[in-house]
Parts: C-alpha cells; sequence; structure tokens
C-alpha cells in the first residue's frame, strides 16, 4: 500500500467501524465469552481478481492487533471458488466485529478489481492503458483506486488537488482555452506548485488552440469518434499524452486504442461493477 494511501484508508477504517459497532456489538458481547478464541477462513466463491487484502489485515489490526492473519493468496491474484485467501485468528468477538467491515470491502475492491482486468485484456496488443476516474463512491475513493491498480488498470489523478483539468465547464466560465490555459499558468507560478496540466477538448480545431496558448501535458479528446480520435493523434503529433474520454464502452474500447491514444478513461470502471462473492466463516 502506498504511503500516501495510509491515511485515507485509516481514516474509512475508523468510519466503517463508528457506523457498524457503534456502542459495541451486542450480539457477540452477549452470546460469546470475552475469553474464547477463534479460527476463520476468508472463503472465494466467486471468479475474478481479488483485492483488498491489506486493508483487511489492517481492519483486523486496528480492531485487535493480537489477531494472527495467515495470508494465502497475494492481492491481485485471479481466484476461483473454493480458493481461501487467509486464515485469521484470535478472540472470537473481536473476528465477529471485523467479518462485515473487511467483506465489504474487499467484495466492492474485487469487484472493481475484475471489471478493471476485462478491459485491460480488451486493450491487449496496443500502447493503450486505461484509467479511472472521480466516478467513486465518497470516501472510498482511495480503496476504488487502488483495486484498479491491482486489476492492472492505470490511475488518473486522485482529486481535484494533484492535477489541473481544465473541463469544459472550466473553458466556458473562464472564457475559452487560451484565456484558462493563461489564468492556470499565472495561477501556478504565484502558487509556486508544479502541476500537470491536461485540457479536454471538443473539436480538432481546440487542439490547435490549446499549442498556440503554450501547449499542456495532455489532450482529452470528449466524445469523439474513432475517426475523429484518429485525426487528433495525427494533430496532436507526440507533443502531449492523449487520453480518450466519453461515451466509450468495452464494446468501443478497443475501436479507440487502434486510434493511437495513450489513455482510454471509463467511469464504469468504479461506478458500474458487481461486488465479488466472498464470506468469511468458521473453521477448525
Amino acid at each position: 500500500m502506498k504511503s500516501e494511501y495510509i491515511p485515507f484508508v485509516d481514516d474509512l477504517i475508523e468510519l466503517a467501524i463508528r457506523e457498524d459497532i457503534g456502542d459495541g456489538d451486542h450480539t457477540s458481547l452477549a452470546s460469546i465469552p470475552a475469553d474464547a478464541h477463534g479460527r476463520m477462513k476468508l472463503l472465494v466463491k466467486q471468479e475474478g481478481i481479488i483485492a483488498g487484502i491489506e486493508v483487511a489485515r489492517r481492519v483486523l489490526e486496528r480492531l485487535d492487533p493480537a489477531v494472527k492473519f495467515d495470508q494465502r493468496i497475494e492481492d491481485g491474484a485471479r481466484v476461483q471458488p473454493g480458493d481461501v485467501a487467509f486464515y485469521v485468528e484470535g478472540r472470537t468477538i473481536s473476528l465477529l466485529q471485523a467479518e462485515r467491515i473487511l467483506l465489504n470491502i474487499m467484495q466492492r475492491m474485487s469487484g472493481v478489481a475484475t471489471q478493471t482486468a476485462r478491459y485491460v485484456q480488451r486493450l491487449e496488443g496496443t500502447k493503450c492503458r486505461v484509467l479511472d476516474t472521480r466516478k467513486t463512491t465518497p470516501g472510498m475513493r482511495v480503496l476504488d483506486k487502488m483495486a484498479v491498480k491491482l486489476g492492472g488498470g492505470e490511475n488518473h489523478r486522485m482529486g481535484l488537488f494533484d492535477m489541473i483539468l481544465l473541463k469544459d465547464n472550466h473553458i466556458d466560465f473562464a472564457g475559452g482555452i487560451t484565456a484558462a490555459l493563461t489564468k492556470v499558468r499565472e495561477y501556478l507560478q504565484a502558487k509556486g506548485k508544479q502541476l500537470p496540466i491536461e485540457v479536454e477538448v471538443r473539436t480538432l480545431a481546440d487542439i490547435d488552440e490549446v499549442f498556440a496558448a503554450g501547449g499542456a501535458d495532455r489532450i482529452m479528446f470528449d466524445n469523439f469518434t474513432p475517426e475523429m480520435t484518429r485525426e487528433g493523434v495525427k494533430r496532436v503529433a507526440g507533443r502531449a499524452e492523449t487520453e480518450s474520454s466519453g461515451g466509450i464502452t468495452f464494446d468501443t474500447l478497443r475501436d479507440y486504442a487502434e486510434c493511437g491514444v495513450d489513455f482510454i478513461s471509463v467511469g464504469a470502471l468504479t461506478h458500474q461493477i458487481k461486488s465479488l462473492d466472498m464470506s468469511l466463516k468458521a473453521c477448525e
């Protein structure tokens, strides 16, 4: 887990504990002796890419540092029904308190990783890489982006703070591409910041304007057809990275990749997924 992700992950875990356990897991406290110990296994019930094992370990460590964690499968591995990702052993109450929290995290992360792997496979043989977006569940973005990486995809910006992305609304409100780029460069200089600059373009003429205004690190072709995309790549001519976005489906993904773009950003990686089925079961 990247060090910059840890604060986000720890904050999310704290929120998950508060919303699920509240003032106590009264079912377990009422029915399980405080000193009882048990063992459980994370059982995979559906084929896919597993993700979130590191986070599950962190959940358990937060609830009970004495729990023993015996990992059998690595994050990012392809799994089959019947596979056991890990065994945990410790105070039974601690294991029961962690059960739903870590399952919710791992099932969603594994769903995102599995979805991403499908898109990555679709791009095999091209230079194009698939990117995630900011279309994530509020508060869980860091987990979604970790899962995309585990599925073989690449992360776009984490948020509004780590990249300049001039989209259509910014450009319209700023008074056009040239005005927007001028203001961005003045702002970055005044603030002493060095951030990559990406500009969304809606027409082929917009590409020419970006370079007339000093250029950018990446050009995003918004809702271009494959034919426009091919021409757009020619106009950029290696002066910036290129990205296709908007209205691209799994079926049309490769058509755009074969136009020569460097990246395709796909919101469906994180907002149209099916969680991977798994369970945490008591065992010997």
